[in-house]
């Protein structure tokens, strides 16, 4: 029986990056994919990675990363990419989260850094509707680090068993499985919420339940 919804945020409950991502790239005349690739690039020690556990500053961290671009064989503006990151807040995904809160405990599981975290009045309002917030910046791992979901599920107080996580990553989303939680990958938000839905067993949208 499912006891917890774990969330990540960007890419799940906000629109992912990566089409704004496409678009820096074709302005800048990079290969399509290039950001990702460079993020995805010694993922464990590289200047993204370092960022979302704090151990660099966002000046450290924009040299850092443009030296990777150009080793990558590209320019870009470090802080450029940074602004990229504030996707669209998804509707759908709010009400999901409210309702799975009101019957069942929640957690935010998410890789960020102190410099990007939401401001009052906008995503930040969305915290309070978890039980529970893991963010890297703070407790300086990050996923897909078996660690991170191991203190979420500690701070729950469940098995991995009773948790499911959502993640618009596929990476993100293994360690989880493996440590025996159901896993939702989010490709297409309405899709994810009926897998989520059923999983559950009580509906996360109005006129779901008609469905």
């Amino acid at each position: 029986m499912i006891r917890a919804v774990c969330w990540d945020f960007g890419g799940v409950i906000s629109a992912s990056p990566f089409d704004a991502f496409s678009q820096y790239e074709k302005g800048r005349g990079l290969p399509a994919g290039f950001v990702r690739t460079i993020n995805a690039t010694n993922p464990d020690t590289n200047a993204w990675s370092q960022l979302e556990r704090s151990e660099v500053t966002l000046e450290e961290f924009c040299d850092l990363f443009e030296a990777e671009a150009r080793s990558a064989g590209g320019e870009l503006d470090a802080r450029e990419v940074i602004t990229m990151l504030s996707g669209q807040i998804r509707p759908q995904m709010v009400e999901a989260v409210r309702r799975c809160s009101e019957r069942l405990k929640t957690a935010l599981l998410t890789n960020n850094f102190i410099l990007a975290e939401p401001t009052a009045g906008g995503a930040a309002d969305l915290f309070d509707l978890f039980h529970v917030v893991i963010e890297s910046s703070k407790v300086g791992v990050r996923k897909p680090d078996p660690r991170f979901y191991e203190l979420a599920l500690d701070a729950l107080q469940v098995e991995p068993g009773e948790a499911v996580f959502l993640d618009d990553l596929g990476i993100n989303l293994k360690p989880a499985r493996q440590l025996g939680m159901a896993t939702i990958k989010v490709t297409d938000p309405d899709r994810a919420l009926d897998d989520l839905e059923q999983l559950v067993g009580f509906p996360l949208r109005d006129g779901a339940d008609e469905r």
